[in-house]
């Protein structure tokens, strides 16, 4: 055994040495020399050296387009197997082009990103590429951008009532082309409702005072006060309107509150069939649910209101009406109805006019020429929340029916 072994590898060592170092040199050179030819996907490109006042639409704060390029590399097959469009990037030089040229890229224009790449020695040959730049007018501009209704739900035990401003703005630098558009489409912020929690709103209701107004407002937080606009900035822009600081999402507490009064009931006649249904052929029927007082059909019963504040219901609740459109049998077996607020405009001046009065410090930091507006706004929105229940699980669901020469109404 030692025999063989000797014979292997001690016998002329010197010469086995030699050739193993040679072929090894040999292999090395030969594959260090193999070249192919590889598309590379995805490569970033960089514009430099732009005039000032100049951009290209696309063009991040950094220089990178967001458009991509392909580009076919010839080199070092053991160096560019291994290529992605990650350690690439295409640099173009704009110094004194004109507003608009076809960048050739070629070999010089590129760049390694991974420092053991050297794109002069691995990289032999970039297939002739050509792309047209375009360079605009660079402009700043005010965006205005459209609060919409929010997405989600609303904490348990409170519900949405409104979000004010309605719309901010924000400044913006770009190509003119682009800022033209968005301007004329404006982009939305919506926020998410689920991401404010219980707790939050329980914490500002138990910080309210009675001289507090009558909604529960969530300032939206500063990490929120962000717009993308990918075309124009690689990182959400910051909304740096003014009247940001005041952004805010109304809450009102989901009570069920008491009515206190009855509900007068009336029936609206529609002219076009006045012929066969009118005031002279047709009246309100008196029943357990209906009662006559001095000539005027009431609901008595208890009844609740929910969706609105205290304030709301204590400034409405003697002007509140429930109005049933009248039809005749053919044209609708269950008739329509629907709560109707009074002299709404009246009952709105005095609903702004008692907050003003009483409740300043919500809306302390609200321009003097935007409360009005913001608590206008508040009072439309807690008419349209305005619901009726007969308990704090059931709605008021009425059965209307004419009934010949009379209106029926039961509850459901």
């Amino acid at each position: 055994m030692k025999t063989l072994f000797a014979r292997l590898f001690l016998e002329n060592w010197q010469r086995k040495l030699i050739s193993l170092v040679l072929a090894i040199l040999i292999w090395f050179m030969i594959e260090h020399s193999m070249t192919i030819t590889k598309q590379i996907d995805s490569i970033p490109v960089r514009v430099t050296h732009l005039a000032q006042e100049k951009t290209i639409e696309g063009m991040q704060c950094n220089g990178i387009l967001n458009k991509r390029i392909s580009l076919t590399i010839t080199g070092n097959k053991t160096a560019v197997e291994e290529l992605t469009g990650k350690d690439l990037e295409v640099v173009i030089d704009a110094t004194d082009k004109p507003d608009q040229w076809i960048a050739a890229i070629c070999k010089k224009n590129l760049v390694s990103l991974k420092p053991e790449f050297d794109v002069s020695t691995m990289i032999s040959k970039v297939h002739p590429f050509e792309m047209i730049i375009k360079q605009s007018k660079l402009v700043t501009e005010k965006i205005p951008i459209t609060i919409t209704h929010p997405i989600g739900k609303a904490p348990k035990g409170y519900q949405f009532l409104d979000i004010w401003p309605y719309q901010l703005s924000v400044t913006v630098n770009g190509p003119e082309e682009a800022i033209k558009r968005l301007k004329n489409r404006g982009p939305i912020l919506t926020f998410n409702l689920s991401d404010i929690s219980s707790a939050e709103l329980d914490t500002l209701t138990s910080k309210k005072n009675s001289n507090a107004g009558d909604a529960i407002s969530f300032y939206v937080p500063n990490s929120w006060k962000k717009i993308n606009l990918p075309f124009l900035s690689d990182t959400p822009l910051e909304i740096d309107d003014p009247q940001a600081k005041n952004l805010r999402i109304d809450f009102s507490r989901q009570e069920f509150l008491p009515i206190e009064m009855p509900l007068p009931v009336t029936v609206f006649f529609p002219p076009k069939y006045s012929h066969a249904i009118n005031p002279e052929t047709c009246a309100l029927a008196s029943n357990d649910f209906i009662e006559t007082r001095n000539g005027i059909e009431l609901i008595t019963i208890p009844l609740y209101a929910q969706g609105v504040s205290r304030l709301f219901l204590e400034t409405v609740k003697d002007m509140i009406q429930i109005v049933i459109v009248a039809a005749p049998k053919q044209e609708r077996e269950k008739l329509l109805w629907n709560v109707q607020f009074m002299y709404p405009n009246e009952l709105e001046d005095r609903y702004v006019a008692k907050v003003l009065s009483e409740s300043t410090e919500e809306i302390s930091d609200v321009h003097p020429h935007l409360r009005e507006d913001y608590l206008r706004n508040r009072f439309r929105s807690y008419m349209t929340r305005f619901r009726l229940y007969t308990t704090k699980q059931n709605k008021l669901l009425l059965n209307i029916e004419l009934q010949g020469d009379s209106i029926s109404v039961i509850p459901e």
